[in-house]
C-alpha cells in the first residue's frame, strides 16, 4: 500500500512540476532530414552529422514544486562542434506541435552562423540571431511567433531578486530585438532559465583524446587490440580524465572482528570490473559526466585474437613493399604527403574453382541478359556517305523525282559499323570486419559480398567490357590491405573465383587510401568512360584519428580528386544511415541504397547496366 501511495504521489508531483508539454512533442526521428536540409540549404557545413544531444545540468533557480519533485535539473539544448550538430532528441517546450517543429528548424538555420562560441552566450547568439534574420528575412515572422509563446513562459521579473531581475530582462530584450544587444550579460546568484531559442551557453565539447607519456596514438597497437561489446547510444556527454583507481578505495566488506590472523595483501581492483554491466546503458543515460581512465590492462582479450593481425606464414601474400599515400586533413586544410601506406596482397589459400552450384542458374541468366550489351557490327541505313548504296533509300529518291519532289540532302548509302563500348570498371569492396555481421538467419554481409562478386563477374564477362575487382580493409594508416581479386587483364576464370570464395572479413575502413588506389589503376586505362565502383556496408572508420569527420574529409576528397582524373565514382550500400554521409561524400545521384542486403547479388549487375548503358 505504502508503495502505491508512493508512486501515486511521485507521478502527481512530477506532473505537476513539468514545464513541457509531452502530448505536443516532436522527436528527431522525425525532423532529422527537414532540420539537415535547412542546415545545409543556409550554408551549413555539409560533413556536420545531426545526432541527438543530451540533457545537461541546469542551475537555474526551480520553483518549489520543482525541488519537491526533483525534477526539471536537466535541459536539452542545441550546440554544434567540428563534427556534429547536436539538435534535442525531443523538443516539448510549446503546446503546438508545429511550434516544436518550427524550433527544431530554427535551431538549424541559427547553427549556421559562424563565430558562435567566440564570445559571451548573451552576445554570440543575438549576434547570431540578428545575423541571421538579416540575411533571410523571411524566417523573421517564425522567429517572432517563437519569441512571443516563449516569453510567456519566462519568469515574471517582478518576483526575481534584483540581479536576476537585470538578467532576465537583458535576455528578454535580446530575443525581442537581436541586433540592439552591445554588452555582456551581467552577473547574477543564479543561472538564468534557459533560451531555447538559443544555442547552448557551455556546451560539453568532446576534447581530442591524449596519449599516454610515451605513446604513439597511431602506431601503439597494443591499446586497441581488443573491442568490447558498445553501448549503443548517440547522445554526447561531458568527459574527463582521471587516474586509475588503485583498488584501495572499494567497500570494506567484513566486518573487522571477523579478521582473527594476519594475511598477505593482495592489490586486488574490485572498484573495476571486466564482466559488462547489464545495466551499462541506464547508468550511462543518467551520467552528465564521464569518467576515463587509462589503467594499461586488456580488458576483452578474447576478441584480441580476431583483430591482431596474423603471422606472416598464415596471412595473405604481401605483393611488394607496399605504397605510399597520401591523407587529407580537413583541420589543417593539406593534403599529407606518404602518410599512409597500402599493402597490395592476394588470397594465399585460394584454390581454383568453377562458380557455386546455387548460383549457377542466376549466372547463366545473367550472361544471356548482358550479352545483348555486347558490341555487335550492325548495318546503319539512310547515310551521307558509306560503303555501298542503300537500296529503299534509292528508291524512294527516285519516285520523288519521278513526281517532280527534289531533295536538297540524299542520304543514299548505308555502313556497316561496329557500335563498339569503350568502358573499364573497377569494383572496390568494402571487406572489414563489419560484413562478419549476418543479414538473415544463413547468411552474413560477407557471404552476400561474395555472391555479389560471382555474379558480376560472369555479366562482365558477357559484355567483354574490361574490369577488375579488389577489396579493401585496414589496420591503422601503415597497413592499409589492398586484396587483388582480378586484374583488368585477367580473364575470369577458376583461379579468379578462386580468390573471390577466399575473401573474409578483415580489420576497418579507411576508404580514402584504397580509393586512391583504385583511382590510380583505373586511370591508367584507355577507355574514354571509367568507372569505379565501390561497394560497402559502413561509413569510414579505423582505430585512429580516422574515426568521424576526419575520415568523412578524407574519404570525400579523394573521390573528387578521383573525379578530376576524369572518373565515375559510384557507392552501392547496404548501410541503412547510408543518407546521412553518403550525399555528402559522393553527391545525391551517385549512390544507391540496397536495402535488403540479401538482393545484392542480383540488384549489382543490373546497376551496372544501369550505368553503363546509355
Amino acid at each position: 500500500m505504502e508503495e502505491w501511495v508512493g508512486q501515486l504521489w511521485h507521478k502527481m508531483i512530477t506532473r505537476a512540476a513539468r514545464r513541457e508539454y509531452p502530448d505536443a512533442a516532436v522527436r528527431l526521428e522525425e525532423m532529422r532530414q527537414p532540420a539537415a536540409i535547412m542546415f545545409r540549404a543556409l550554408g551549413g557545413d555539409g560533413g556536420l552529422r545531426i545526432e541527438a544531444a543530451n540533457e545537461t545540468g541546469s542551475t537555474a533557480r526551480r520553483n518549489l514544486l520543482s525541488r519537491i519533485a526533483g525534477s526539471n535539473k536537466q535541459v536539452a539544448l542545441a550546440w554544434r562542434d567540428t563534427d556534429t550538430l547536436r539538435l534535442p532528441a525531443s523538443i516539448a517546450w510549446y503546446a503546438e506541435r508545429d511550434l516544436n517543429r518550427q524550433l527544431y528548424l530554427w535551431l538549424a538555420a541559427l547553427a549556421t552562423q559562424e563565430g558562435l562560441y567566440s564570445g559571451d552566450w548573451l552576445q554570440q547568439n543575438a549576434a547570431a540571431s540578428a545575423g541571421l534574420l538579416d540575411a533571410h528575412p523571411g524566417l523573421a515572422r517564425r522567429y517572432h511567433t517563437l519569441v512571443e509563446q516563449h516569453l510567456l513562459q519566462r519568469p515574471d521579473i517582478n518576483s526575481l531578486k534584483a540581479d536576476e531581475a537585470l538578467q532576465e530582462q537583458m535576455i528578454r530584450r535580446a530575443l525581442l530585438e537581436p541586433a540592439s544587444v552591445s554588452e555582456a550579460l551581467t552577473t547574477a546568484a543564479v543561472a538564468p532559465q534557459p533560451v531555447p531559442l538559443w544555442l547552448h551557453p557551455e556546451p560539453p565539447v568532446q576534447q581530442q583524446p591524449q596519449a599516454a607519456s610515451g605513446d604513439d596514438d597511431e602506431d601503439d597497437e597494443a591499446n586497441d587490440d581488443q573491442h568490447s561489446e558498445q553501448v549503443d547510444t548517440d547522445k554526447r556527454r561531458r568527459g574527463e580524465r582521471v587516474e586509475a583507481p588503485d583498488g584501495r578505495d572499494g567497500l570494506l566488506a567484513f566486518r573487522l572482528e571477523s579478521l582473527f590472523t594476519r594475511a598477505e595483501y593482495v592489490a586486488v581492483d574490485r572498484t573495476t570490473e571486466e564482466n559488462e554491466d547489464e545495466d551499462a546503458q541506464s547508468a550511462l543515460e543518467d551520467m552528465d559526466m564521464v569518467s576515463v581512465a587509462n589503467d594499461r590492462k586488456r580488458v576483452a582479450a578474447r576478441l584480441r585474437f580476431d583483430l591482431d593481425l596474423p603471422p606472416e606464414d598464415n596471412d595473405d601474400i604481401c605483393l611488394g613493399e607496399g605504397v605510399p599515400l597520401p591523407e587529407w586533413d580537413y583541420r589543417k586544410q593539406q593534403l599529407q604527403p606518404d602518410h599512409c601506406r597500402l599493402q597490395p596482397m592476394q588470397a594465399r589459400d585460394a584454390v581454383p574453382m568453377a562458380i557455386p552450384a546455387y548460383l549457377q542458374v542466376k549466372a547463366r541468366r545473367l550472361r544471356r541478359l548482358f550479352e545483348a550489351i555486347k558490341p555487335r557490327r550492325q548495318w546503319l541505313n539512310g547515310q551521307a556517305d558509306g560503303n555501298e548504296l542503300d537500296l529503299g533509300a534509292l528508291i524512294e529518291h527516285s519516285t520523288d523525282r519521278l513526281r517532280g519532289v527534289r531533295q536538297a540532302d540524299a542520304r543514299l548509302y548505308r555502313n556497316f559499323r561496329n557500335t563498339e563500348r569503350d568502358m573499364s570498371c573497377l569494383l572496390l569492396a568494402d571487406l572489414s570486419l563489419s560484413t562478419d555481421a549476418y543479414v538473415n538467419d544463413e547468411q552474413r554481409v560477407i557471404d552476400v559480398v561474395r555472391d555479389s562478386l560471382f555474379l558480376f563477374s560472369e555479366a562482365l564477362q558477357a559484355t567483354g567490357d574490361r574490369f577488375s575487382m579488389y577489396g579493401f580493409s585496414s589496420r591503422r594508416r601503415n597497413h592499409v590491405r589492398f586484396h587483388t581479386l582480378k586484374t583488368f587483364d585477367e580473364a575470369c576464370n577458376d583461379k579468379v573465383r578462386g580468390r573471390i570464395q577466399a575473401i573474409r572479413p578483415g580489420y576497418y575502413t579507411r576508404m580514402g587510401a584504397a580509393i586512391r588506389q583504385a583511382s590510380a589503376l583505373l586511370e591508367k586505362e584507355y577507355s574514354s568512360q571509367k568507372l569505379l565502383l565501390i561497394l560497402t556496408d559502413g561509413k569510414p572508420n579505423d582505430l585512429d584519428k580516422y574515426e568521424g569527420r576526419y575520415g568523412i574529409e578524407d574519404t570525400r576528397k579523394a573521390i573528387h580528386e578521383a573525379i578530376e582524373r576524369g572518373l565515375h565514382p559510384f557507392c552501392v550500400t547496404i548501410d541503412e544511415k547510408a543518407g546521412d554521409y553518403l550525399p555528402y561524400l559522393f553527391g545525391s545521384s551517385s549512390y544507391v541504397l540496397v536495402r535488403n542486403a540479401g538482393e545484392l547479388p542480383a540488384k549489382l549487375p543490373l546497376l551496372y547496366a544501369q550505368l553503363t548503358v546509355a
